[in-house]
């Protein structure tokens, strides 16, 4: 259990009250941004039974180098970050939500925190979806992730030339999770820059309704 900056900070939800839902759909913000902003990208693709729960970062940081830079510079936030991640998952879970049914979606560093989360923590969830974004390190080797996340979907958009994250990193991500055993969804567009367009959205609010599809 970590106990940094992150954790004595809001979990914002929103969607179908927790204890009627489900299915969640974990929200991880970007840097500069907060819970509040990308639940209103959740509320876009929400579906009747599904929670949305969106931790919120100190500052609105969740660490203060970039993500690739040496991991130990991104202490404690990184650590911090992935544990408030991990927290929002614990509750969907607590509340009797299967993990199967739980998605996870981050943008820009949100994006790396989701990421590095499913990475670290291989099982079957109901979703990754990482919107320019990727794992976190100065390096990355797709072969050193141990275990199998089960088929889980895994959706990875991001520009090919977006500012802040390195199309071979994007690529790198992607091969981890087919390396994984996830059923991988990459989607890179030509010069679209550091931001979510209506493909994508479009991809998530397909995810979201699987998650709930066979209980209506």
């Amino acid at each position: 259990m970590t106990d940094g900056p992150h954790q004595d900070q809001q979990l914002v939800t929103a969607g179908t009250p927790l204890d009627e839902a489900t299915a969640a759909l974990i929200l991880v913000h970007g840097r500069g941004a907060t819970a509040r902003s990308i639940v209103q990208m959740g509320e876009e693709v929400h579906r009747e039974g599904v929670t949305l729960l969106a931790p919120q970062a100190a500052r609105n940081t969740w660490y203060p180098n970039s993500f690739l830079a040496p991991v130990e510079r991104n202490e404690p936030g990184r650590s911090s970050g992935l544990q408030a991640v991990d927290d929002a998952v614990e509750r969907a879970v607590a509340a009797g939500i299967d993990r199967e049914r739980v998605l996870l979606l981050g943008f820009s560093q949100g994006a790396c925190l989701a990421s590095e989360y499913v990475a670290r923590n291989p099982r079957r969830y109901g979703g990754l979806v990482a919107l320019s974004g990727g794992l976190i390190g100065e390096t990355v080797d797709p072969t050193s992730y141990e275990g199998d996340i089960e088929g889980t979907p895994v959706f990875v958009g991001c520009s090919d030339v977006d500012p802040h994250i390195p199309l071979e990193r994007v690529k790198e991500t992607s091969e981890a999770f087919e390396l994984l055993n996830g059923d991988l969804d990459e989607r890179i567009y030509e010069g679209m820059g550091h931001g979510v367009n209506e493909d994508e959205l479009e991809a998530v609010a397909e995810l979201v309704a699987g998650l709930v599809s066979d209980q209506s």
